[in-house]
């Protein structure tokens, strides 16, 4: 009986090892494919593999609701919209327990841009180390190539160093921006009992809410997303700064990070980096004029919207309730949450037209937009291409549209999917709300216009008003398309100068 035992327990182990085996192959295959595919075909795998996952993960954990569940395509909806960053939603947050709360938080995190490119970073930095090995080991003119070698080992360095300059600024403001919402929610007995009432933990709304606003994600636990905090406007200047650290002021701070640290450290590889910005390859990282070039930019955006904001809105219904200071600060927070995060203190729906146009270009806008074109010159520093390379890349351009164009194939799709409706509900579904919708979620914003049971020509006492976006109450396959639209979107940097073929003259 014993002997038998050990036999089993033998056969267990080795069948456990040749498991071992096979993953760590597998993992060592896929790590070699992601070296040598290009970085389009590497995130598009990366963003639908972990929206997979994520489906997975939020199907296997019990859901709130045992007999309304959300659907497998909800689900998978909510997931590739969390791993985007878009805050599109069909799925109320509320109807989510804590421990699903707990994995779009992840989804969110690795789906950043931050992170993502932190693992571009490393990617490459991984890229060029084998580069430099293979010429380090089979060259014998190394008096020629010496000085290649020198340069690409400092970029290696330097690669290294800015890989731990990211992350320490993505733990840095992710862990500071959780405790001090934590914080104002603990010592502000009026908000943390709003998220008490509800069911929600303190810790996880502090945490979601944190990863959610870095990450530009938009996404909150409670179903009124910010609007339930509408009047706690020191909560609304808290999450403002971590916003804009994750995203259209991302590049400055960064720099003034890398800057303090060459400062305290006097290392020298900061000070490469800071000299020298185009040549450690990551396109985050600006030179000094770009910074304030940008800085200047944002800053005058946010006020323009601010302006005209409560301009239009001062005296209107969506601000009832607010006195002079938390309108201006509730203006300030609508004004950064359009370029790119998506949180909203009031219905976006009772909003005026002229403000919904300024939102939606906005939206569409690239987060790093600036008055005086910023030209980056990692890709021409690393060498010039053969020109076998140069004519296949000029003939890819030539089929490529313009991202407006895309905009506009999409809204067409969408308006056939979900035409029936257009024609029974006209005034929830409206070209005009179909395009702020697909602009949203091209732009990873989450700005919705929602759908109100108020609108309907016909009064249904079915119909039920839900706090999820407009995108909710759409067919099956308009959500499907809006899916696809959000990946494009997420990936719509490989595509900012397409369209060149094209001349409208």
């Amino acid at each position: 009986m014993i002997q038998k035992f050990q036999i089993r327990k033998k056969f267990t182990l080795v069948k456990f090892s040749s498991y071992v085996k096979f993953l760590l192959g597998y993992m060592k295959c896929s790590f070699c494919f992601f070296l040598q595919s290009s970085p389009f075909c590497t995130q598009v795998i990366y963003f639908i593999s972990l929206s997979f996952a994520g489906l997975f993960a939020l199907k296997t954990l019990k859901p709130k609701d045992l007999i309304n569940k959300p659907k497998d395509l909800d689900l998978f909806f909510m997931s590739t919209s969390a791993v985007t960053v878009s805050s599109m939603a069909t799925v109320e947050m509320e109807s989510f327990t804590d421990a699903q709360l707990w994995v779009l938080t992840f989804l969110m995190l690795i789906g950043g841009e931050v992170f993502t490119s932190m693992l571009g970073l490393q990617f490459m930095k991984v890229k060029l180390s084998r580069e430099d090995s293979i010429k380090g080991n089979g060259s014998d003119v190394e008096s020629a190539i010496s000085e290649d070698i020198f340069d690409i080992q400092k970029a290696i360095k330097c690669m290294s160093c800015l890989v731990h300059v990211v992350l320490g600024y993505l733990t840095v403001v992710n862990v500071t921006g959780s405790v001090s919402v934590l914080v104002y929610l603990t010592v502000v007995k009026q908000a943390g009992n709003l998220l008490k009432a509800k069911g929600i933990k303190l810790s996880t709304f502090s945490v979601f809410t944190t990863v959610s606003s870095f990450g530009n994600c938009g996404f909150t636990p409670a179903n009124e997303n910010m609007a339930l905090f509408s009047t706690n406007s020191l909560l609304l200047l808290i999450v403002i700064p971590q916003i804009l650290a994750g995203n259209t002021l991302y590049p400055p701070l960064l720099r003034f990070s890398i800057w303090v640290l060459k400062k305290f450290t006097r290392k020298e590889e900061y000070g490469y980096i800071l000299q020298h910005p185009h040549d450690v390859r990551y396109k985050h990282l600006f030179s000094s004029e770009a910074c304030v070039y940008l800085s200047m930019t944002v800053l005058g955006f946010i006020l323009l919207q601010t302006i005209v904001f409560c301009g239009l809105e001062w005296d209107s219904e969506v601000l009832t309730g607010m006195n002079w200071y938390q309108k201006i600060v509730g203006s300030i927070f609508l004004s950064v949450n359009s370029r790119h995060a998506g949180e909203s203190v009031v219905d976006l729906s009772k909003l005026s037209s002229a403000v919904l146009v300024l939102f939606a270009v906005m939206m569409y806008l690239p987060p790093y937009t600036s008055y005086v074109p910023i030209t980056n010159n990692a890709e021409t520093s690393s060498g010039e291409s053969s020109k076998e390379n140069e004519i296949k890349s000029r003939k890819l351009e030539n089929l490529i549209f313009s991202q407006l164009a895309y905009l506009v194939i999409f809204v067409i799709l969408i308006c056939i999917t979900e035409r029936e409706s257009m024609r029974t509900d006209p005034l929830n579904f409206n070209v005009s709300n179909v395009v702020f919708e697909v602009i949203s979620a091209y732009g990873n914003v989450g700005f919705s216009i929602g759908y109100s049971c108020k609108r309907l020509l016909k009064l249904d006492q079915t119909c039920i008003d839900a706090s999820y976006g407009f995108v909710g109450k759409w067919s099956p396959k308009g959500k499907l398309l809006l899916i696809i639209v959000m990946i494009f979107g997420r990936l719509k940097k490989f595509n900012m100068q397409g369209g060149k073929a094209w001349k409208l003259s």
